[in-house]
């Protein structure tokens, strides 16, 4: 699948489903992130975050998804897949997602954001993890998902 391809996607509503998600799984008790994996400008697959509820650190929406894709779809499958993310996946995220070769990640609010409004800044940069693997492409829906940071109140 082209780079052209991915343009014709429905990224404004795909990055909605993923928002809407975050806010799922603040209103449960978990951290504001929610992610979908898109093939063919279709939703595949949905995770919102779980650490509280699961009693889990690893159980960010990014890290999962990347884990049930490895598990359920083929490489070629995988290269053809966009992961549409609330918040711009952390270190530990983007080392999962490069394991799955996504062909891109699109995200809402920056990791440069976070600091800003009350959660972590990770050290580094989903782009320098993902490079050469997958385009790390962003914000989108910024205003939205800023929003979602701010009704949390870390």
């Amino acid at each position: 699948m082209t780079d052209h391809a991915f343009d014709e996607f429905d990224h404004d509503a795909h990055m909605r489903e993923a928002l809407s998600l975050a806010r799922e799984a603040a209103a449960r008790g978990d951290e504001p992130f929610g992610s979908v994996l898109v093939r063919d400008d279709e939703v595949i697959m949905a995770e919102s975050n779980r650490i509280n509820t699961e009693n889990d650190r690893r159980r960010h929406p990014e890290l999962h998804l990347a884990y049930r894709a490895c598990r359920e779809l083929t490489p070629g499958e995988r290269a053809e897949t966009v992961m549409y993310t609330s918040t711009e996946p952390c270190p530990m995220c983007a080392g999962g997602m490069r394991k799955a070769g996504f062909a891109q990640v699109r995200y809402s609010v920056g990791g440069d954001e976070l600091d800003e409004l009350g959660g972590d800044s990770p050290p580094v940069r989903s782009a320098v993890i993902l490079e050469d693997i997958t385009a790390v492409v962003g914000p989108i829906c910024n205003e939205a998902g800023r929003e979602v940071h701010e009704a949390y109140g870390w």
